[in-house]
């Protein structure tokens, strides 16, 4: 009789998830998010965006274990985040790239920490960086490259722990319109080639829907999920091309109707 093999676990998954913070200087704590629940399929691209202050940051420091649910569970492959996981890479909208060590050393530092050899963190560093389009730059140092080189680097450093998640927090943010629309460009191609599930914050709606299957959209604090929009438009692995979509803005305007932007924009 021909075994039976079990469904695959989502690459991660938010379980009844609540998160309270004691307030400073005061006896009350604050609810930062509650009942947060939703699932990720491995090799899916997640966006979630909300007002400011709803909880998504938490949300991410919860996935990447350095903070614990107050109530419910975070899960990795099935398995209980209780701490920071081999399989989960952070991505911050500042690169955080150290100044002291070349571009090919940054991009080596987790294989490092992980005691991988030096020859296979060479190979590892020069192959994503030529993925990020910063073959010849191994050798530079941080203030050599520009804001958009930098976050390349990050990316590249990002993937060569190999994670089965990767977490970003507005990591496009700080760049010129034409260096993010070329790097969203880059990480929708790199993530579709390695097969790499995202969680992606940002505020930016138009970039949610351009690198995303499904979009999550957060109530204000205690931020929860109000609403899922799946995105059904082709091309994921090219945003740049998606862009020109004249659904793209159908999708912006609904977006913009769940977080009643234009409800703020007549009241100022």
């Amino acid at each position: 009789m021909a075994s039976v093999s079990s469904p695959q676990p989502p690459a991660i998954e938010f379980i009844g998830v609540e998160k309270r913070f004691a307030a400073r200087g005061k006896s009350a704590e604050v609810l930062a998010a509650r009942e947060v629940n939703f699932s990720i399929a491995q090799g899916e691209v997640v966006s979630i965006i909300g007002p400011s202050g709803c909880g998504k940051s938490t949300l991410l420091n919860m996935g990447a274990g350095l903070s614990k649910p107050s109530k419910g569970s975070v899960k990795v492959a099935g398995e209980v985040i209780a701490g920071p996981s081999k399989h989960v890479a952070f991505m911050l909208q500042k690169d955080l790239l150290m100044p002291w060590r070349t571009i090919a050393q940054n991009v080596e530092f987790g294989l490092e920490l992980r005691g991988v050899r030096p020859a296979e963190r060479r190979a590892v560093a020069e192959r994503l960086l030529a993925r990020c389009h910063l073959k010849g730059f191994d050798q530079h140092y941080p203030n050599q490259l520009s804001g958009g080189m930098r976050q390349r680097a990050a990316l590249a450093r990002t993937l060569a722990v190999d994670p089965l998640v990767l977490l970003m927090d507005e990591p496009f943010s700080a760049l010129d319109a034409q260096t993010k629309m070329i790097l969203q460009q880059d990480l929708a191609r790199t993530v579709h080639e390695e097969g790499k599930t995202v969680v992606f914050i940002t505020h930016d709606l138009a970039e949610a829907v351009a690198l995303s299957d499904r979009i999550l959209v957060m109530s204000e604090r205690p931020g929860t999920i109000v609403e899922e929009i799946r995105v059904d438009l082709p091309d994921r692995q090219n945003p740049l091309q998606r862009r020109k979509l004249r659904e793209v803005s159908d999708y912006v305007s609904r977006l913009m109707e769940l977080l009643k932007l234009d409800a703020q924009a007549d009241v100022h």
